[in-house]
């Protein structure tokens, strides 16, 4: 694998979780950590507010800890889901350069896809919905 799989899900218990799975960046140096195994950084789930699954450039995101302020701004700035998500994207956007790219999923089930991309492959169902399954920005 040489993409990013992310997931976030919400349970019948109202449970969140966020998972991040890499194929990491070519040409790194041996032993390179990237964002996705950092809690807080390319992942985090907390059940008071919302799930978070990033990629994109992985020092970007674990220098700005990008999971984690969706969670923070949702808290204690009380930012709906969307907003937060937008804002943990541009914090630090002067500073440190590269995509940050997200998916995630409130404990009302309310679920944003982020990207700075042209294209993120994606999807969510949620009960007996019809399953949202998307490639590029525009669908």
């Amino acid at each position: 694998m040489k993409d990013t799989v992310g997931a976030v899900a919400l349970d019948k218990h109202g449970n969140l979780a966020a998972a991040t799975s890499t194929g990491g960046l070519a040409g790194q140096h041996v032993g390179r950590v990237g964002d996705s195994p950092l809690v807080g950084a390319g992942v985090y789930a907390n059940n008071e507010t919302c799930a978070i699954s990033c990629t994109g450039d992985g020092e970007c995101i674990m220098r700005a800890n990008v999971a984690f302020n969706v969670h923070a701004l949702v808290k204690y700035k009380s930012l709906n889901l969307h907003d937060a998500v937008v804002q943990a994207c541009q914090d630090y956007k002067d500073k440190i350069t590269g995509d940050r790219n997200l998916i995630a999923l409130n404990k009302e089930g309310n679920i944003v896809f982020q990207f700075e991309t042209n294209l993120m492959f994606r999807g969510s169902r949620k009960n007996d919905e019809v399953t949202y399954v998307a490639i590029w920005k525009e669908e």
